[in-house]
């Protein structure tokens, strides 16, 4: 475990301990994560649990109609296929190169919108407030969920929608894994993973857009558990 990470535990935990087991929920909404002060740390935390909680049955279905769904709960999100894009929509999310971060941020930075342009190749006006309104799953938690860009996340570090417009960490992001990109990998804001699955059935990302979401993290951090699969060294000691 990452340090950031650890510290982020720690503090949960030190304030679950202040105020006693009923009212743990509310202590780790509390927390303030100092390097991405916009992330909803308890959402964040709880979406990890949902992943972690995801049988190889669920993530080894029918893309369209089992997996993809789980994927979106994980992360905090409706499956809204008939509203507008803008309004909630999220028949994109998790199912293209780029809209592959779960990013859990707080409620007051939500309506942030990159007016000033710090994340490249995004619009000025990525006003994604009013759909993360209308998709967040609530039982999740404080704050909202969005399925962000994952674009500039290469960089050290990371220069994409969640850590520079939200100033948030991602709860987690899904990565398909060469050389056929059968295979996925669902890691958390330090790479590491959390679980994994096979992308079969109806509706799945084409091959091109597979490719190009590895492409889009070789390099970096977000990377090292799809080689693994790629390898096959983490077959043995993953197998669900």
């Amino acid at each position: 475990m990452h340090l950031d990470s650890l510290l982020l535990l720690l503090l949960a935990c030190a304030s679950m301990l202040r105020t006693g087991s009923a009212l743990a929920a509310n202590a780790s909404a509390a927390v303030v994560d100092p390097l991405y002060p916009g992330t909803a740390v308890a959402r964040m935390l709880a979406s990890r649990e949902r992943v972690k909680s995801l049988t190889p049955e669920d993530l080894r279905a029918d893309w369209d109609s089992t997996t993809r769904l789980k994927i979106l709960w994980a992360a905090g999100l409706k499956d809204l296929r008939s509203a507008r894009p803008g309004q909630g929509y999220t028949g994109h999310a998790f199912n293209d190169w780029n809209h592959v971060d779960a990013t859990t941020m707080l409620e007051k930075v939500s309506g942030e919108t990159n007016a000033d342009g710090k994340v490249v190749g995004i619009s000025r006006n990525n006003n994604l407030g009013p759909g993360i309104k209308i998709a967040v799953d609530n039982s999740m938690g404080e704050g909202g969920s969005w399925s962000t860009c994952q674009l500039g996340c290469n960089q050290d570090p990371p220069q994409d929608v969640a850590h520079v417009q939200f100033r948030s960490r991602i709860a987690f992001k899904l990565v398909w894994a060469p050389p056929d990109f059968t295979q996925f990998v669902l890691v958390d804001d330090d790479g590491d993973l959390l679980n994994w699955g096979i992308g079969q059935g109806s509706g799945l990302p084409s091959l091109q857009e597979r490719m190009r979401n590895f492409k889009a993290v070789e390099g970096s951090k977000y990377a090292k558990e799809a080689y693994k699969r790629s390898t096959g060294s983490g077959a043995a000691s993953q197998e669900l």
